[in-house]
């Protein structure tokens, strides 16, 4: 433990500390905190794999969106294909973490990371590393750092869509893409890959028909590039967390033989991990009454600093401990001195602005919150909930007011 430990008792480690005093709990740790429900992260974990297992789909997980290789393992132990990241940084981390297959969802176009991955592969041929290309440009910079003996990287053309990020626009970008790669010993062609996700941001039928049409031209752009893959099994890639029932339906036509290649559908949803009790909760699978159950895992506590006002709570939660940028944290239960306040304390009550240390909590003028309570937030988004914590204890039920803690996560952003 260190300085950076939000939360911790400024004595000791917590193992530590539970073992010198007894079992810890979370009454123990300083708010804010945020917290993991290690049983429900478990079953999450468990049923997107089952699920993409019964389709024949394989998943490689958005490491990104927890950084916290504890989390890595237990996802490939569950059955994931590989782990995937995003930048340079993130890469190194998968590597430290000995984890055998990454894939980065983006183009590696820096020097200094191209030429720290070729001295990888050449060190160990059998770590693989799967990246994103999408112009002549890049393959040029790839290229360039390639010292003529180091193994190939492999790469996949990045089919994307007007104002959505990376990614050539038509079927004669991707062509030209995949003539360029196959010109050069520097890389490897070897599939496929998109984002649905940065096309829509909700789930009525016209943004769901506008993901499938995005997705057929994924397929489209894929079968014309049958000619080009330089491997025997090939890889047709995108999903994020929202959408990946459509990506299922539209992609797993592809799954097995064809012009004597095998395709292998990729799914890189990360977000199921801990689910949500916002945005994904609303458009996720799950919302529309489809794919694996899951269940919100992530949780932050605050304590009511002050009631300077009949209908407004001050909680020490801001910006630097919970996310904002896709919907405001959402207060679900109140507790004081270990005991849950009545239902209805936060019957109506919303979070309507964050400072970077406060949350503004709109209450009803007759609630029962007082100062020294502690309120538990639901998160919506909560890939930028990791980002704020080093350390993130594992408890084993949040739904009693001081749960006992099992474990800490670290994370590594």
């Amino acid at each position: 433990m260190n300085m950076r430990d939000d939360g911790f008792p400024s004595k000791a480690n917590p193992f530590e500390r539970s073992a010198a005093h007894g079992e810890l709990r979370l009454a123990g740790l300083a708010t804010p905190v945020a917290t993991i429900s290690g049983e429900v992260m478990a079953n999450n974990i468990r049923a997107m794999a089952e699920w993409c297992s019964a389709r024949g789909i394989a998943l490689s997980p958005h490491g990104k969106t927890t950084m916290a290789p504890q989390i890595w393992r237990q996802q490939l132990a569950a059955g994931a294909w590989a782990i995937t990241v995003a930048t340079p940084a993130q890469l190194r981390i998968a590597r430290q973490a000995g984890i055998p297959r990454v894939i980065v969802a983006n183009e590696l176009i820096d020097p200094v990371a191209l030429r720290w991955v070729y001295e990888q592969l050449t060190e160990d041929p059998d770590w693989r590393v799967i990246c994103w290309v999408d112009s002549v440009a890049g393959v040029e910079a790839m290229s360039a750092q390639h010292d003529g003996t180091a193994p190939p990287i492999d790469v996949c053309v990045e089919f994307g869509s007007t104002d959505a990020r990376g990614g050539v626009r038509s079927r004669a970008e991707a062509h030209d893409v995949a003539e360029a790669v196959a010109a050069t010993p520097a890389l490897r062609l070897v599939g496929v890959s998109g984002y649905e996700g940065v096309l829509v941001h909700g789930a009525d039928p016209d943004e769901l028909a506008e993901v499938d049409r995005y997705l057929r031209d994924l397929v489209d752009t894929h079968v014309s590039l049958f000619d080009f893959y330089e491997t025997s099994e090939v890889l047709l890639s995108a999903g994020g967390s929202a959408y990946f029932d459509r990506v299922q339906a539209v992609l797993e036509s592809q799954v097995g033989d064809r012009n004597g290649h095998t395709t292998r559908v990729v799914l890189r949803s990360g977000v199921y991990v801990v689910h949500d009790d916002g945005m994904y909760k609303d458009i996720a699978p799950q919302g529309r009454g489809i794919g694996p159950h899951l269940v919100a895992a992530m949780h932050v506590w605050g304590r009511v600093l002050s009631r300077p006002q009949p209908d407004l709570a001050l909680l020490d939660v801001g910006r630097r401990d919970i996310s904002f940028d896709v919907g405001m944290p959402i207060p679900q239960r109140v507790h004081r001195d270990g005991v849950w306040r009545p239902d209805d304390a936060l019957a109506g009550a919303s979070i309507f602005d964050l400072n970077d240390q406060h949350a503004y909590l709109r209450i009803a003028p007759d609630s029962p919150i007082a100062v020294g309570d502690v309120v538990r937030l639901g998160v919506s988004h909560p890939c930028t909930t990791f980002d704020k914590w080093s350390i993130i204890p594992v408890v084993d039920d949040p739904e009693i007011p001081n749960p006992r803690i099992t474990d800490f996560i670290e994370t590594w952003f």
